[in-house]
């Protein structure tokens, strides 16, 4: 875990997000949180992880989701050296192959 990123206010954050029970809920405090974009671009850096994961090209992870090098690249090395939260995730969503 980062610990830079560690602090009360994150906590209360995450608290919050925990809270939620459902994806309405999630739609509707997520659409207050952040902007479209903002949305936009977390589900689509998710579905980069899911595709590097199935081991897609960059070219082909580009073409299905919009993502450039740069963001494909950033999920990649986070998949390879972060903090494994791509991966807990893939796991828990029955996502994951390697």
């Amino acid at each position: 875990m980062n610990k830079k990123l560690k602090s009360k206010e994150t906590d209360y954050l995450f608290d919050a997000i925990l809270s939620l029970k459902n994806k309405d809920e999630c739609y509707i405090f997520f659409e207050d949180l952040c902007t479209v974009a903002e949305i936009k671009a977390m589900a689509q850096r998710l579905c980069v992880a899911k595709m590097l994961d199935n081991k897609h090209t960059y070219a082909d992870i580009s073409v299905k989701t919009g993502a450039s090098a740069a963001t494909i690249s950033r999920v990649a090395k986070c998949l390879n050296y972060g903090a494994e939260g791509y991966t807990t995730v893939l796991k828990r969503l029955g996502e994951i192959n390697g």
